[in-house]
């Protein structure tokens, strides 16, 4: 859902089907060959969604969902890195899920991603209950006045809890997760304690914390977390990711999760 561009993909020149609408254009992925559908001028994702995609994992044998998909970045990286038995991104605003579904079929995927236009706040009315063995998301960050509300609607959703909370984002993962399912998250430090609070309380046990620093000599920007419904009390904390080693160059690490 949400979606700093701190980082792109190269763009395709290639291929301009009839499906692109005014001013989207398709990007590649760096993946299994798989392209997305984009526009600028809306939202397009950003390094949050391809970090936590580096950080969560999937066996073969799971269903996945991703929360608040947006355009469906999580779910295609998700398939191109670890091939699960089911994806699912439920999106609330229709012109991003539409752009979702047109991109899983630019890529012939509809067999095995489905996309559904929903309000996170009632996912446990769209599906069943412990129903997922891995659940994905890319939240809105800001909250009250943290941060300037962006006045086009499509990113003040993605970027601000406009439609849903945290709360909501939690709650809704803990009933549609199994028992011992995980759930991972990308978000901001400065909401780590109100973060690990909603978790512990719906009994999402945080199992696996990493920081996300933009530089080495700076603060971090992102924390990566993974929670374990009904897991026992028990948390690695993982070495530091840094994103760029010089400006405009990232490091090893973070250049092979883009596939450069």
């Amino acid at each position: 859902m949400n979606g700093e561009q701190l980082g792109r993909m190269p763009h395709s020149e290639h291929m301009m089907p009839e499906e692109l609408k005014e001013n989207e254009r398709i990007d590649d992925l760096q993946r299994n060959g798989f392209r997305i559908i984009q526009n600028p001028d809306k939202f397009c994702f950003g390094m949050d969604a391809v970090l936590l995609t580096g950080f969560a994992h999937a066996r073969r044998e799971d269903r996945l969902l991703d929360l608040g998909t947006g355009t469906g970045i999580i779910l295609l990286l998700m398939e191109a890195k670890y091939h699960p038995a089911g994806l699912t991104g439920l999106e609330i605003q229709a012109e991003s899920a539409d752009m979702a579904a047109r991109s899983v079929a630019l890529n012939r995927l509809s067999h095995k991603i489905d996309i559904v236009t929903g309000d996170i706040r009632e996912a446990d009315h769209i599906f069943q209950s412990a129903s997922f063995d891995c659940i994905t998301c890319n939240p809105p960050y800001m909250v009250g006045r943290h941060g300037l509300v962006n006045p086009e609607a499509p990113k003040a959703i993605a970027r601000h809890e406009i439609l849903c909370t945290l709360e909501d984002v939690v709650r809704q993962a803990a009933v549609l997760l199994k028992p011992g399912g995980h759930f991972f998250l990308v978000h901001r430090p400065f909401r780590l304690a109100e973060i690990m609070t909603q978790l512990v309380r719906y009994k999402l046990e945080p199992k696996r914390m990493r920081l996300v620093y933009p530089f080495q000599d700076r603060e971090p920007n992102m924390v990566l977390l993974e929670a374990v419904r009904g897991g026992r009390s028990r948390m690695t904390v993982e070495k530091p990711l840094i994103v760029f080693q010089n400006p405009g160059v990232y490091t090893h690490e973070v250049s092979e999760l883009y596939g450069f």
